[in-house]
């Protein structure tokens, strides 16, 4: 046979295969309003930068009608691209062939491309979109998802971790995604559940959707399972284009610096905070005031919204953000919003990202849902976190800072860098109100007049302990400042930490309080 004969050949072997389950699967696919698998990894990647590979593997499997049946690229696009220009691996699972399920020939396509990223150091895109495991291959594809898991977990802290779930991702599948760093879900399209609607109506006899139960929202605003929520796919991808111009390649790295710019005209910091510290403001307009061009990439929006996480540039530099959300529970930390908060100081922690905290918040959350719900042990987590972190850490105490809440959020006590304050913050124990009541309560009770008392012994107390001067007098505070010099000290301090080491007892690792 000619070359030209064999190059022929190949073209059209290509093509076919290129075609996923063929014309009738594609087109069911897309009357779902979904893509193709080779349509979402052209939208995320740069134009003409995605190179497959793996494209002819087939899967040995002979039982249950399997022999000699041919799944082209046994239901999974692999391969290299760049997105915004950075370098990155990539898989998507291709739901047209054989419901995108998992067996073990597609299994190792999946960890071949995993430890290519590893070991050439670049961020790691998941797309899913699969039945679940191949039922005909029976423990070869168990085995498959477990060599997955034990890849997810050696990545971890090490190169970026993306799981895009654009389709059903159930039973367990869903493990892998949630041990990345990023989950991002799209409305109507996204399901993620350990047990499907049918099984729940067979065990307990209750009937719900598959939406109700794992759909997009659910794991966005409810179970925090995912980072990202997107009304279409287009959104998601620009989500993820987004996201990867402020994380880097690796742990070895920084994330490369853009040039610096103010923030927008009309973002006046010291007008954001009202005079009544009882009246609440949103966080992230304080973000936005002090960050280069405005520009607030938030995560986790809709979940634990009582306390606000993402990611920012100051002087052209990425750094985590984590602030208390006085608009949301008057920005309490409790247990969705330790775990929120923790995960993602650890995730800035292990890939070099200086973290901005701001605080401004009344304590933990009392009650006894929280007690029962654990709130010692996951609140323990924003301790352990911030404690563990080497980056540079970097507090701004903007209004209250009560009791553990003042510890928790990234104190001195923790570690903390540089601290300022501004003069309106509170810092102490309790409240004045609370801790005048407990302190005077002899007096106030014995008084001709206890509710003119009782406001003499709170100021009293706000003079003595609530405010800032005290513990700057005692050193956990650098600086009291005016909200207007906020970003001067910030980018100050960033320029500062810049090259910062700190070394910490020799040990395999830790033990969080998970």
């Amino acid at each position: 046979m000619s070359l030209g004969q064999r190059i022929h050949d190949f073209l059209q072997r290509t093509r076919a295969l290129m075609k996923g389950g063929g014309e009738q699967a594609v087109q069911k696919q897309v009357a779902q309003g979904k893509l193709t698998a080779r349509d979402r990894v052209a939208r995320i990647c740069d134009a003409d930068s995605f190179h497959e590979y793996d494209l002819f593997v087939e899967h040995s499997c002979r039982d249950f009608g399997m022999d000699g049946k041919s799944l082209p690229g046994d239901g999974v696009v692999a391969g290299t691209g760049t997105v915004q220009g950075f370098p990155v691996c990539i898989f998507a699972q291709d739901f047209t062939v054989a419901g995108g399920s998992l067996g073990l020939a597609h299994a190792r396509k999946i960890t071949k491309i995993m430890d290519h990223a590893m070991k050439m150091g670049v961020p790691l895109i998941g797309i899913n979109d699969s039945g679940g495991a191949r039922i005909q291959e029976g423990v070869n594809s168990l085995a498959g998802y477990g060599e997955i898991f034990y890849r997810n977990t050696l990545a971890s802290g090490v190169i970026p971790q993306i799981s895009v779930i654009l389709g059903p991702c159930a039973g367990g599948a869903v493990y892998s995604p949630a041990l990345t760093d990023f989950v991002f879900v799209v409305d109507r399209i996204s399901k993620m559940f350990i047990t499907g609607p049918e099984v729940i109506k067979t065990v307990l006899g209750e009937e719900i959707s598959m939406e109700d139960l794992g759909g997009a929202r659910v794991q966005a605003e409810i179970s925090g399972n995912a980072h990202f929520y997107a009304a279409s796919e287009e959104e998601c991808f620009e989500q993820i284009k987004r996201l990867v111009t402020f994380i880097p390649w690796n742990n070895r790295k920084t994330s490369d610096p853009f040039p610096p710019r103010p923030p927008r005209p009309g973002k006046h910091i010291e007008s954001i905070v009202p005079d009544d510290p009882r009246k609440p403001y949103d966080i992230r307009d304080v973000v936005r005031a002090v960050c280069d061009d405005s520009d607030f990439f938030e995560i986790q929006e809709l979940w634990a919204r009582n306390i606000v996480i993402g990611f920012a540039r100051l002087d052209g530099r990425t750094v985590g953000v984590v602030g208390n959300q006085p608009a949301y529970l008057a920005g309490v930390l409790d247990v969705d919003a330790s775990d929120k908060a923790a995960r993602f100081i650890r995730f800035c922690d292990a890939f070099n990202i200086p973290l901005l905290s701001f605080v401004d918040l009344p304590g933990y959350l009392p009650g006894v849902d929280q007690e029962h719900a654990g709130v010692i042990r996951h609140g323990a987590k924003i301790l352990y976190a911030y404690s563990e972190a080497t980056v540079a850490k970097i507090t701004v105490i903007i209004r209250k800072a009560y009791g553990g809440g003042y510890i928790a959020m990234c104190s001195r006590h923790l570690g903390a860098d540089f601290v300022f304050a501004w003069p309106c913050a509170e810092i102490a124990v309790m409240g004045p109100e609370g801790a005048a009541n407990i302190i005077f309560r002899k007096e106030i009770t014995g008084a001709a007049d206890p509710d003119a008392m009782r406001q003499e012994k709170i100021k009293e107390y706000q003079d003595k302990f609530a405010n800032p001067f005290i513990a700057a007098r005692d050193g956990h505070i650098d600086a009291v400042i005016q909200p207007e010099q906020t970003r001067d000290f910030l980018l100050h301090a960033i320029r500062v930490s810049e090259r910062k080491t700190e070394q910490r007892p020799a040990r395999k690792h830790g033990i969080p309080p998970f």
